[in-house]
């Protein structure tokens, strides 16, 4: 029998080596939404007791459910509720003669891991030194690719100021199709959750210029202050698609990869991915520096005319590069930059032309999305406004899509043995999982049911540990997280665990997830799925 623990638990502490290795548990215990379930394999209505870890009393007894079945892992399952305990404290699940490591359950429980997942972007930054402490570990790199980047490559003649933004992944390339979704993911939370996320305290180093900020904010500004030098200096609009070197470096310290990177050619997906991350900009820190959201918003207008310029997909050609591509069709890309650009300015045209390409997408929302498909980013910006001078009929298509996309989650993770909330798994899945609670957020939003707040939780605990495995995915966090991430500050430190806070991509089948460093399609990290993270982190504690 396996007992998988569905309360998200936090804080696990030491586990006697008598403890059965069948025994897997999830992170985070979470006791506002009462939801408190613990996943068995094995024996169906059997008796269960939850144990005080401190001096060994029940607190709370009950039986299992009836016996169902998981089809992706072969297993007969059952489940445990206990959401009828509200107490705090550090406890024990006991099945017959077998226990589960301990865990802690209260109403913070959420905020330190929020805060080590947001820190890793932190972390993740390029063009400065980074430095952190963890669980008694020191991570840390100097200032790395200051000589960021030339224009041309064959021969390398020009250079330009590429220093600053976040490392994209287990690699240090920069590309803008990534930071897209990456950035929009963040500033929704933002814009969603600001009162839980203004006094988050990371612990950030000081910056004059940006004392304002919260420190939320001033993190999402030093990848947007890069952005800016991704538009081409001649006045074009033009995007450049990344920022990298030819071909991927070994496993070595950033400040040690020192050749040549380069500006590549643009595209119009990187151009719209950049009119909506400077749109949303603008919006988000108009409060703090009307300067800066003005800056924003120009070269927003700046690229979307290039846009208008090149009303056909202009694809990005990798040519003698072997970094990552993000080869992608622009047309979810172009909807997303108008409306962004239509609910920063409140301009007809821009609204218009979103109206217009919403008509065109046979599928109005989808649950399966990432940086390839971002045009429910549009959709949710176009349906969140509540503004009058939208078409209501299509507000109505809108909304009602939506909701199906929602609930099709919904079901998925009630239907699950571990909480999942799709049946889908390939390269970074995790990170669309983690995504997922945004459809559900907006669903909650345009008609609130707590079938929606239910679900994001057992995504966070199906990511936390209630899963095949009984392990977190996220490194740091939980009961046995990661060892070997793919990512190369971890593999070319000298720390005995890995950078602390990011989630890695997960299996190709619901059994094949392997911890190895080598397995990039399974272990590696990746700023669009660590900002899903964070805000499934931000959207489960409200």
């Amino acid at each position: 029998m396996k007992v998988f623990i569905t309360i998200l638990i936090l804080f696990v502490l030491n586990i006697t080596s008598s403890l059965s290795q069948s025994i897997r548990v999830n992170t985070i215990g979470y006791q506002p939404l009462d939801d408190k379930i613990a996943t068995i394999i094995g024996n169906a209505n059997s008796s269960f007791q939850l144990i005080d870890a401190l001096d060994n009393k029940v607190v709370f007894e009950g039986r299992t459910g009836e016996e169902e079945w998981q089809n992706d892992t072969k297993e007969k399952y059952s489940l445990i509720d206990f959401s009828e305990f509200k107490k705090r404290g550090t406890f024990i699940i006991k099945v017959g003669s077998e226990q589960s490591p301990a865990f802690e359950i209260n109403e913070n429980v959420f905020l330190e891991p929020l805060k080590v997942s947001t820190k890793a972007f932190y972390l993740w930054r390029c063009g400065m030194a980074v430095s952190g402490e963890y669980k008694g570990e020191h991570f840390h790199h100097k200032a790395c690719h200051l000589k960021d980047g030339y224009l041309d490559y064959d021969p390398d003649k020009t250079y330009k100021d590429g220093v600053g933004g976040w490392h994209d992944a287990g690699d240090y390339g920069k590309y803008t199709v990534n930071a897209g979704v990456t950035v929009a993911s963040l500033l929704l939370a933002w814009q969603q959750f600001e009162s839980t996320l203004k006094d988050l305290n990371l612990d950030l180093p000081e910056d004059k210029e940006i004392t304002a900020l919260p420190d939320f904010l001033k993190e999402i500004k030093y990848e947007i202050d890069f952005l800016f030098k991704m538009q081409y200096p001649d006045g074009s609009g033009k995007v450049s698609h990344k920022l990298t070197r030819k071909n991927f470096s070994g496993f070595i310290m950033p400040e040690k990869d020192n050749k040549k990177r380069y500006f590549t050619s643009w595209s119009t997906a990187a151009t719209a991915d950049f009119v909506a991350m400077m749109a949303m900009a603008s919006r988000v820190f108009k409060p703090y520096n009307k300067w800066y959201a003005n800056k924003c918003l120009s070269a927003a207008e700046l690229s979307y005319e290039c846009l208008k310029k090149y009303p056909d997909h202009v694809p990005f050609i990798q040519h003698d590069f072997t970094t990552g591509g993000y080869q992608t069709n622009d047309k979810d890309d172009r909807l997303w930059a108008a409306s962004e650009m239509w609910v920063t300015t409140g301009e007809n045209g821009y609204l218009q032309d979103f109206e217009k390409r919403f008509t065109q997408f046979n599928t109005k929302v989808v649950t399966n999305w990432d940086w390839d498909n971002v045009s429910n980013l549009g959709v949710f910006a176009y349906v969140l406004s509540k503004s009058k001078d939208r078409n209501m009929a299509l507000v109505q298509e809108a909304e009602k899509a939506c909701i199906q996309a929602a609930d099709t989650l919904v079901n998925g993770t009630v239907n699950d043995a571990y909480g999942r909330s799709f049946d889908k798994y390939y390269w970074g899945c995790n990170g669309t999982v983690a995504r997922q609670t945004i459809n559900l957020q907006v669903a909650n939003e345009i008609s609130p049911d707590i079938k929606y707040k239910k679900a994001t939780t057992n995504i966070v605990a199906h990511l936390l540990g209630r899963n095949f495995y009984g392990r977190s995915y996220i490194t740091g966090l939980g009961y046995q997280p990661p060892l070997y991430p793919h990512s190369r500050r971890s593999g070319a430190d000298k720390n005995k665990n890995p950078w602390p806070g990011y989630i890695v991509g997960g299996g190709h089948t619901a059994i094949d997830w392997v911890d190895k460093e080598s397995s990039y399609s399974h272990n590696e990290i990746a700023i669009n799925w660590q900002a899903a993270w964070v805000y499934a982190l931000v959207a489960v504690q409200n």
